[in-house]
């Protein structure tokens, strides 16, 4: 069943963090960097086509799409983290994981009949960086 996935970030970390300068986030689509923000913007948000298929007899759901990484069972989305090099290009210096299986199956039960799937999350680390590593709840919000 075709859905429409919604990813929400807020609370970015700024252009400058760190040692990064001309920070910007972006979904990642195979190997492409796909809807560049600057990482100083209030919110950012990406859409893209997953499809959920339903679990049987002791099999699990499965969610698949142009932006899924992974196995069965292990898949999720990438959010890139871009930097400005001194040739003025952008490249990547980390990626937060949004784990797909953290998704409760009462959710996914729900956006199946909805068409419809949001995950809202917050892009500064406590250390003041971008995000990174695995994203699981309650660090991320899943809801139909």
């Amino acid at each position: 069943m075709p859905v429409l996935l919604t990813i929400v970030g807020r609370n970015l970390p700024g252009r400058d963090c760190g040692p990064h300068t001309g920070v910007r986030v972006a979904l990642q689509v195979g190997k492409a960097h796909v809807g560049e923000v600057d990482a100083d913007a209030p919110e950012v948000s990406w859409t893209t086509e997953i499809t959920i298929t339903s679990g049987t007899s002791g099999v699990e759901p499965d969610v698949r799409g142009p932006a899924v990484h992974g196995k069965r069972g292990e898949r999720f989305l990438y959010l890139a983290w871009l930097e400005r090099t001194a040739a003025g290009t952008h490249a990547m210096f980390r990626r937060a994981k949004l784990q797909l299986d953290g998704i409760p199956h009462d959710v996914l039960d729900a956006c199946v009949k909805s068409g419809a799937l949001r995950a809202e999350l917050g892009l500064t680390a406590c250390d003041g960086l971008p995000v990174c590593a695995s994203v699981r709840p309650p660090r991320i919000a899943w809801t139909a």
